[in-house]
């Protein structure tokens, strides 16, 4: 059964109905996304470098967890499921704090993103279906790579992802 998602507007405002197919490959059409920020308590953050069967960006680095809201989900409802899912993680909801939200384009697609942050020192077994690896960075090493001749080792969506949060947690180590 094809996935299908809330079309929203400008303003995240639910418009009507969209497939998956509909919305990679037309910007014109914005869906939502729920992305969780994974950090230990020693405050390096998990990424998962995404599996080359992947249809965007296969084998880059990417956010610790993202994915669609599905159809008549919350963005909270999607950022549990999708770190369950994904990583094996079952939190408790009031675990994730909220970040941030941002619209997002590119060239393929538009999503409204909603931006959560968990603290995670337990067992992660990742979606080998979706991931083909994971690991956690020290922000500094991290920050290095993304400036670096490195940078194309990572999705360009985790980029601005990466940018965003610097901007709004202004770490005192990098």
């Amino acid at each position: 059964m094809e996935e299908r998602f809330d079309h929203v507007d400008q303003d995240d405002k639910i418009i009507g109905i969209v497939s998956r197919d509909e919305v990679h490959g037309n910007p014109e059409l914005i869906h939502r996304v729920a992305h969780v920020l994974v950090f230990n308590s020693s405050g390096a953050l998990f990424l998962q470098k995404r599996a080359m069967n992947k249809i965007v960006q296969p084998g880059k680095w990417d956010t610790s967890v993202g994915g669609h809201v599905d159809l008549g989900e919350s963005y909270p409802e999607a950022a549990v499921r999708e770190t369950r899912e994904e990583l094996g993680i079952s939190a408790e909801p009031d675990s994730f704090e909220f970040l941030y939200k941002y619209l997002h384009r590119n060239s393929f697609e538009s999503e409204y993103v909603s931006t959560y942050r968990l603290v995670w020192d337990g067992e992660i077994s990742i979606q080998e279906s979706e991931i083909e690896d994971g690991r956690f960075w020290n922000l500094s090493e991290l920050f290095e790579a993304a400036e670096g001749v490195q940078k194309d080792i990572f999705t360009p969506n985790f980029l601005d992802e990466l940018k965003r949060y610097l901007g709004i947690a202004k770490p005192a180590r990098l």
